[in-house]
């Protein structure tokens, strides 16, 4: 069992919320985390995909109503769209018993509904936690270019052989594209869904022109952004939005997209080990966004990132927005020995950062400059991750 750096948090929001819900794209852990977590609190597990969890749910209220003094765990939540209202009532009645907290531990796929309900009928009843694939502080034991190359799904990470590793990721982007994807949103048709995914995985990292989806997929603009909006909603594309404020310069409007875990990215490339993701033209492009994913797990749930781009060629590969304005400025190399380009010098003159770092495939911590530090992955996704538990 590898531990999750969620689970201490999500035991936190259990006992400070009526409900919790956990999201992660399938396969990720959350009912694994769950069911642990489960244990120890006593409770009752559902699983709505199952017909027989299902039929317990045919008069929900009068069943959930006969449980109430337990945690009760409900996967794949959606299945179940019109239980939200329900659960308001039970809450607002247990509250009223005198229990506050630690009622419903939702897990769902981050589906459209789910998220739409809950925040229109649980609102100030209900924490939300995202659970990612593996990131770089819960795999020590793994060397980072095994999680890089494989990403962090579980049955990913941890396949006895590369070619197997590659499989599971090929027949989960099948899976997800012909049976998972379709319950979330208007009937799509798998191949076309699957050619975009591609095309967003060459493009990966790049500023979105959903122009050029459009033409080359001969569809129009609107629907390319449904298909963006539903990987978004679905947690396995990222939309990294750009810095925007008022300090006189041309600034990129348009997002980068990603996909989000890189096993995935290369399972979409058909890049089936390191050899080959080293010859690759995407090798840097997966690496930044490799490492944007980690730091962002780990980063504070009230810290916001996104990147930095001028017309005039100044650039910041990830800027954090901490809640008190203040600003680090994060620079991605996959080099031993980097070095900065003359774009975030300009950037770093334009903001003003707090901290500026460069986050590179070493071990080793070094200044770079008296400002500028560079250092591994592990040790920032460290640091954030200490300044979220308030050490």
């Amino acid at each position: 069992m590898i531990a999750r750096t969620l689970h201490d948090k999500l035991l936190a929001a259990l006992t400070h919320f009526p409900a919790v819900a956990l999201l992660g794209p399938r396969q990720v852990g959350k009912t694994t985390l769950a069911l642990e977590i489960g244990k120890t609190l006593n409770a009752l597990y559902l699983d709505l995909e199952s017909e027989q969890d299902r039929a317990k749910m045919v008069h929900p209220e009068l069943y959930l109503s006969d449980h109430q003094d337990r945690l009760v765990i409900l996967d794949e939540v959606h299945r179940v769209p019109g239980l939200f209202p329900l659960l308001r009532g039970l809450i607002d009645s247990a509250r009223r018993a005198g229990r506050k907290s630690g009622q419903y531990l939702l897990l769902g796929s981050a589906s459209l509904d789910l998220l739409k309900q809950s925040g229109e009928t649980l609102a100030g009843r209900i924490a939300y936690l995202e659970l990612a694939p593996f990131g770089v502080l819960e795999t020590a034991a793994f060397s980072l270019d095994d999680l890089w190359v494989c990403g962090g799904f579980p049955d990913s990470l941890l396949a006895e052989t590369a070619t197997e590793s590659l499989r599971w990721r090929t027949n989960f982007i099948r899976t997800y594209l012909e049976r998972d994807i379709p319950q979330f949103g208007p009937r799509i048709a798998a191949e076309t869904l699957r050619r975009f995914w591609v095309m967003l995985a060459w493009q990966q990292g790049g500023l979105l022109n959903s122009a050029d989806f459009a033409r080359n997929l001969g569809v129009d603009v609107k629907t390319i952004n449904n298909y963006i909006d539903l990987l978004v909603d679905l947690l396995l594309v990222r939309r990294l939005a750009p810095w925007h404020g008022n300090i006189g310069k041309r600034l990129v409007k348009s997002p980068k997209v990603s996909v989000r875990d890189s096993g995935l990215l290369h399972a979409l490339l058909s890049i089936p080990d390191k050899e080959t993701l080293l010859s690759h033209p995407v090798i840097g492009q997966s690496w930044e966004c490799f490492a944007i994913e980690n730091i962002l797990a780990a980063a504070p749930d009230d810290v916001q990132g996104c990147f930095y781009r001028t017309g005039g060629g100044a650039e910041i590969d990830l800027l954090l927005t901490w809640p008190n304005g203040s600003l680090w400025a994060i620079e991605i190399k996959r080099s031993m020995s980097p070095k900065l380009e003359r774009g975030f010098h300009l950037a770093c003159a334009d903001l003003n950062p707090s901290r500026k770092i460069v986050v590179y495939p070493g071990k080793e911590r070094f200044r770079l400059a008296p400002d500028i530090e560079a250092m591994s992955l592990a040790d920032i996704a460290q640091q954030l991750s200490d300044m979220d538990k308030g050490v």
